[in-house]
């Protein structure tokens, strides 16, 4: 695939990929016989894969970090893996403060319901005794 597909398939700018490659976040693609980038379709999970990576806020240096494991070979595994491992945990310590997060929103929503509820029937009971005394 040439790099205009990979561009489009992913959402990616053809600079980014450029810049990927640059830093070892994708491999450098094969060159056909004109000399522009031909890439194994197998890059497109890679670049899915990273952008997850990069969804939950792992940092480009651990993703160029475990694009470099990765590509060392399987005596990786286990380092990749507790890298991972290690990440997984700080995204569930974020999403759990982002729950603690949504609960707090949830009460004071709740409670501006409330004082918006009392608000108005205190105004609906002054325009009342208004009305009887007038």
């Amino acid at each position: 695939m040439k790099i205009g597909e990979i561009a489009a398939r992913t959402g990616l700018s053809i600079d980014t990929l450029r810049y990927y490659e640059k830093i070892g976040l994708i491999d450098r693609p094969a060159r056909d016989e004109a000399g522009r980038r031909d890439y194994d379709a197998d890059v497109l999970d890679w670049i899915a894969f990273l952008a997850r990576l990069n969804a939950t806020g792992m940092k480009q240096a651990d993703r160029v970090r475990y694009a470099d494991l990765r590509r060392e070979g399987d005596e990786t595994l286990a380092e990749r893996r507790q890298m991972i491992e290690a990440h997984r945990a700080a995204v569930a310590d974020q999403i759990a403060m982002l729950n603690s997060s949504l609960d707090l929103l949830d009460a004071k929503i709740e409670t501006y319901r409330e004082m918006e509820r009392d608000h108005d029937r205190h105004i609906s009971g002054a325009g009342r005794a208004h009305r009887r005394t007038a």
